[in-house]
């Protein structure tokens, strides 16, 4: 362990949506404290995002393996999860859309043996999203775009009379005067230093966007929070946290020295920080684990650590072979949401490239247009037919179209029942999560995707793991919910404050007590607002 002399007014650990918010928050603080925020990722500048597949294969993170890439899988019984590592958090991979909790949805009785009544509701947020809208700057999609998108008016289309609603993205997009890709704002504007660009219609936002045009944290918050003072340290985990007489200590692996892509030869350098006030935003898997793994320095937090786990709905299905070609790879990822009561339905999209990998896939149709091309060849060979241009013949070998620009994933999020329960198994984060209870809600979604799918001239299609049995999450919620007391919950509702630790906070996915049912992006920053807002006041400088 190597010693350290750092000591801070506030130590954030995690840079998503609760981590940049507080440390923006925290750091534009009169008069100032020292904040000090730690990610345990490295910084993804434009430029920096894996495209070819020995740049995807090392863009995992498992840093005892070498890789410090952006991905983060997880794999449970039944449920799998899908979260970012890197500054600026799930931001750096998520879809943009900015859609808040709706209000009926903070008190769910019974449907889906939902979650009870929230200790806050949407009153209490309001002004929170509006503050956060003013960071993010989200749009709806542009009007004139649509004529260059033909995914986004199939599905518009197809949901006519079923719920649409506006869907707010934290993009910058062209003007109606000017082309996609055109530059904005100053490359001095942002802590990369880079020039950004309006987007490009590449539906690369969930695989990282290499233009600036996403709204995302590190452009946002976190530039903000640099220019106000925070100290901003990426390739920093936290694998220890603890009290330290009126405040907290954490140990911090330092991996800035790795060497990527090759497992370290000597353990990493460890250091040891020190905080007045310690805020976890590390996400619904990383703070809870932490939290669980460190159980033993604070055996007085609630009994309710590592419940009402769940991953708000996520459910991923296709509508098939659709009657007109929709070109999911051109717009961005999503464009478009349908609301119902219990659940969202939104168009999904994907890269160009990953077009040409579904194309491929469609491998024995292909094999069949190699031999009819190879058979017409022969033919005018045989026949003393000595036409030269064969593009036609070519052509067929591509396969069947529809396959791919045919093809439009769907997304389904919603008001899942959160009966999961993380705990340690051997040292690990598990979680116990049962698919039959979850069943009756996915069952909803996919009812309705279904009849989009049928809209839309296509095939109803499920994802591979469904037909396992099991569902894979890129918004995993829970673990340190929100509660009065320590009975209800792990952290009060005002300051995020874990019950019985005074300055130890909690500020991200995990401390919601159920679903968010929308992608719950917006909800966890406003949440964080209000919390940096009751810290503040507590800090005399509010």
């Amino acid at each position: 362990m190597t010693p350290s002399d750092d000591r801070y007014d506030a130590v954030i650990v995690g840079s998503g949506f609760g981590g940049s918010v507080m440390a923006h928050r925290l750091a534009a603080a009169e008069p100032k404290l020292n904040v000090c925020l730690l990610e345990r990722g490295k910084a993804w500048p434009p430029g920096s995002f894996p495209r070819t597949p020995a740049e995807f294969q090392r863009a995992l993170w498992a840093p005892g393996e070498g890789q410090h890439g952006l991905y983060d899988v997880w794999s449970f019984s039944g449920i799998g999860a899908l979260v970012s590592s890197g500054l600026g958090g799930g931001s750096l991979i998520y879809a943009n859309v900015m859609l808040p909790k709706d209000a009926d949805s903070f008190v769910h009785d019974t449907v889906f043996d939902g979650p009870p009544r929230w200790p806050i509701d949407r009153a209490d947020l309001d002004p929170h999203y509006a503050a956060v809208a003013t960071m993010l700057s989200p749009v709806e999609y542009p009007e004139h775009l649509l004529a260059v998108t033909p995914k986004a008016r199939a599905f518009r289309a197809a949901a006519e009379g079923m719920g649409l609603v506006p869907t707010p993205l934290a993009v910058t997009f062209s003007s109606e005067d000017e082309e996609p890709g055109t530059p904005f704002g100053e490359p001095g504007d942002n802590l990369h230093g880079r020039q950004r660009y309006t987007c490009r219609l590449g539906g690369e936002c969930d695989v990282g966007c290499n233009f600036g045009s996403k709204n995302s944290l590190d452009y946002t918050y976190l530039s903000a929070a640099k220019r106000a003072g925070a100290e901003i340290r990426c390739r920093h985990e936290v694998k220890l946290v603890a009290p330290d007489g009126d405040g907290y200590r954490l140990e911090v692996v330092d991996h800035t020295d790795a060497v990527e892509g090759q497992p370290p030869s000597v353990p990493p350098r460890r250091l040891t920080l020190r905080t007045r006030r310690l805020i976890l935003s590390a996400g619904a898997l990383g703070t809870p684990y932490l939290l669980l793994s460190n159980r033993s320095s604070f055996p007085r937090i609630s009994r309710m650590l590592g419940e009402r786990f769940c991953g708000n709905g996520d459910f991923l299905a296709f509508a098939a072979r659709c009657r007109e070609p929709l070109e999911s790879a051109v717009g961005p990822v999503i464009t478009s949401a349908v609301r119902t009561p219990t659940h969202y339905i939104e168009d999904g999209g994907y890269p160009v490239f990953l077009a040409w990998v579904a194309q491929m896939l469609d491998t024995p149709r292909i094999a069949w247009g190699a031999r009819r091309v190879g058979l017409h060849l022969l033919w005018r060979r045989l026949t003393g037919r000595r036409e030269r241009n064969i593009s036609f013949e070519l052509s067929e070998l591509l396969g069947d179209p529809s396959v791919s620009a045919g093809t439009l994933p769907i997304l389904g999020m919603g008001l899942e029942p959160p009966q999961g329960r993380q705990k340690l198994r051997d040292g690990l984060l598990d979680i116990e999560w049962s698919f039959d209870r979850a069943r009756p809600y996915f069952d909803s979604v996919r009812g309705t995707i279904a009849e989009l799918s049928e809209r839309l001239g296509g095939r109803f299609e499920d994802d591979i793991l469904w037909r396992l049995n099991a569902v894979m999450t890129v918004h995993p919620l829970g673990g340190c919910p929100m509660g009065a007391t320590a009975d209800e919950g792990v952290v009060d509702p005002r300051s995020g404050e874990v019950h019985n630790y005074p300055r130890l906070h909690v500020a991200d996915g995990s401390v919601m007590p159920g679903p968010v049912g929308a992608n719950p992006s917006m909800t966890i920053a406003a949440v964080a607002d209000r919390f940096a807002d009751a810290i503040l006041a507590e800090e005399g400088r509010l």
